[in-house]
């Protein structure tokens, strides 16, 4: 009861005017950016931070503002991963993969308008946990140490095997790759550089923004150029650009597991939604066995990562919030906006600042309305750019390709860096490689590395710290089972086989 109190008193902070026009601004603004390729909730808060100080926003609404344009970043990446192979972030590389082949069935509006409610659904849901288990969820995340987290990554590179078509050799061999990819630069522990040739330019390492866009959207116009020279029609928008109720019944379930699970990984600080739509998507594939059509356009394939990152994107708010540590990169920058109000996030929060608390976990409630509303009436408008001609869109995507990448560092390295990945994707591609396992293998890499030596250090050495915990011990045996999985489906398809031709 005295949880539904403070609530009430957070819808009366978030539909003050000032804060309802802000969610409003927010979210529309989110949905552009996560449209973009490349750049992603992190580059929309970060954008609109320092509006909201120079404005002298106070900081319920500063928070207000910031967190809409997390949810409409979240929303907005679907819409180029379904239209143009292309994810708007790392979240949103799952949706690709049944999304794309949906829409190039003339399916873009229904692709479209289910996962607009499969997101609106995720965040409902986790919202509704942020409200009801926020401290005993936070409690549970502070459970997984630096030793949890590394054998967390190896289980979700395990996962990868089983989650995209029956390659599970080249599923892996592209998450390889992008785990290489991911330790160019300075190492942050010793400062030796690493896989840099020599070349200034690199010691930062690969920017995301510049391998998502060059393995996705260059290899993406290579292969749109290659198909316009074969003589092959544009995509076309299609005639329905609503679900159905069969199609809503189909996938509600997908949705609400998807949540549920996209919640809770999203509890654990750094987990992500990029994690959280991987592991669901492949969850949802098994269940629907030798039925499902994933990766072939199948709608459930595009409800579950749709719900589960959205969903974790509002379950990163709780470490923020009971902890003060970032439960995402996004989480990271809102941390910085609280500690320029001089609030400090962490379990005393609640006490001290419960408008700040309570009207951001209104805020979402109403941010998602507001982003349901916007976002379905404009599934027409988002479906013809399937109509658009290729000698009209493949320049478009190029110059947002560039731009996108040239605002990292302002070089032209980047840009040539772009291309040569994404020459190097086109051929990847050709051969039938996954692009994104390799993107998830990138993804997690980096905190891999940083947890696996967080872990030896504070073991000094001792790899016993890998599995001396029943956390950890559990995720290596689901990664023993997981890297198992491909070769007994094998081995069964191949007895069923035998079996099939002694019976003849």
């Amino acid at each position: 009861m005295e949880t539904l109190n403070f609530l009430m008193q957070g819808f009366d902070v978030a539909t003050r005017p000032t804060n309802l026009l802000v969610a409003l601004f927010g979210t529309f603004v989110g949905t552009i950016v996560g449209l973009l390729p490349g750049l992603g909730p992190i580059n929309g808060v970060a954008l609109l931070l320092p509006l909201a100080f120079a404005l002298g926003l106070p900081p319920e609404t500063a928070l207000i503002l910031l967190a809409a344009v997390y949810l409409g970043c979240e929303y907005g990446g679907r819409i180029s991963a379904i239209l143009l192979n292309v994810p708007g972030d790392a979240a949103a590389v799952m949706t690709t993969l049944d999304g794309y082949p949906l829409a190039r069935q003339g399916k873009a509006g229904i692709a479209l308008s289910l996962s607009a409610v499969s997101s609106f659904v995720g965040s409902i849901i986790a919202t509704c946990g942020v409200v009801l288990f926020a401290p005993l969820l936070a409690k549970w995340a502070v459970a997984f140490g630096p030793a949890e987290y590394f054998v967390l990554m190896i289980f979700a590179i395990a996962c990868l095997g089983g989650m995209v078509g029956d390659k599970p050799v080249k599923t892996l061999m592209a998450a390889l790759m992008g785990l290489a990819l991911a330790t160019v630069g300075v190492d942050s522990t010793t400062g030796v550089y690493r896989f840099t040739f020599g070349s200034v330019s690199l010691s930062d390492g690969i920017q995301f923004v510049i391998v998502v866009i060059g393995f996705f959207s260059v290899s993406e116009i290579l292969l749109m150029l290659e198909k316009t020279h074969s003589g092959q029609k544009a995509v076309k928008a299609s005639g329905r650009l609503l679900f159905n109720f069969k199609e809503f019944c189909l996938t509600f379930w997908t949705m609400v597991r998807s949540a549920v699970a996209g919640f809770v990984i999203g509890t654990l600080p750094g987990a992500g939604a990029t994690i959280a739509s991987a592991m669901t998507y492949m969850s949802e594939k098994r269940m629907a066995g030798d039925k499902g059509r994933f990766g072939d356009g199948d709608l459930r394939g595009l409800a579950a990562p749709e719900a589960a990152n959205n969903a974790s994107a509002c379950g990163s708010l709780i470490p923020m919030l009971t902890l003060g540590v970032p439960g995402s990169g996004t989480t990271a920058v809102m941390i910085g906006a609280l500690t320029l109000y001089n609030i400090t996030p962490g379990p005393l929060l609640f006490e001290q600042q419960p408008d700040v608390v309570w009207g951001l976990i209104a805020s979402l409630f109403i941010g998602n309305v507001i982003l349901l509303i916007m976002n379905i009436p404009l599934v027409g408008l988002f479906s013809r750019m399937l109509s658009v001609p290729n000698w009209v869109l493949v320049p478009t995507i190029t110059v947002i390709s560039m731009v996108g990448v040239y605002s990292v560092h302002s070089t032209v390295f980047d840009l040539v860096l772009m291309v040569g990945l994404g020459v190097f994707g086109y051929l990847l591609r050709k051969l039938d490689f996954p692009l994104s396992a390799l993107i998830l293998g990138f993804v997690l890499g980096e905190m891999m590395e940083d947890n696996l030596r967080r872990a030896l250090s504070i073991s000094n050495g001792e790899l016993g710290i890998l599995y001396g915990s029943p956390i950890t011990l559990a995720l290596w045996g689901l990664t023993v089972a997981m890297l198992a999985m491909p070769g007994l489906r094998w081995y069964l398809k191949r007895r069923r086989g035998n079996a099939v031709e002694a019976q003849a």
